[in-house]
């Protein structure tokens, strides 16, 4: 039998590499655990912390709610308000406008009627006749 120290040093080296490669493992995989302890505890501040404030948040956030409602309700109210007053000024539009075709002819027919009682009562008092221009055939006028 003949030892190969060659092949047994290469063997011992292998084996001390992958001891080390398994300690620089495990030293990062405590690291890790470490770590991640870190973060749970924070976490667990976290929730803490959280569960502290949630009440008087939901509480406000209730509030806040109730007032939203509240707010809608009244905009809603609001704008059948609105709807109610546009119906109406356009109610008090048409009538205005329908007012004033149904008074303009009788205002131009009283106009017209007190115009010619004006002009008869100026005839009556001057005692005058305004001679009226005669149109002859030809088509001037002349005074007869």
């Amino acid at each position: 039998m003949s030892v190969d120290t060659g092949a047994i040093i290469r063997d011992v080296l292998f084996g001390v590499a992958a001891l080390v490669a398994g300690i620089g493992i495990f030293i990062a995989c405590r690291a890790l655990a470490n770590l991640f302890a870190r973060i749970n505890s924070t976490l667990d501040e976290v929730d803490r912390q959280i569960a502290a404030v949630s009440g008087p948040v939901v509480e406000t956030l209730g509030h806040v709610g109730g007032i939203a409602e509240a707010a809608d309700a009244t905009v809603a109210r609001l704008g059948a308000v609105v709807g109610t007053l546009e119906g109406v000024a356009g109610g008090v539009g048409s009538t205005a406008r329908l007012a004033s075709e149904a008074v303009a002819p009788a205002l131009v027919n009283i106009g017209a009627t007190l115009s010619g009682i004006t002009a008869g009562l100026r005839r009556l008092v001057s005692g005058k006749k305004r001679d009226l221009p005669v149109v002859p055939v030809d088509g001037e006028p002349s005074n007869v």
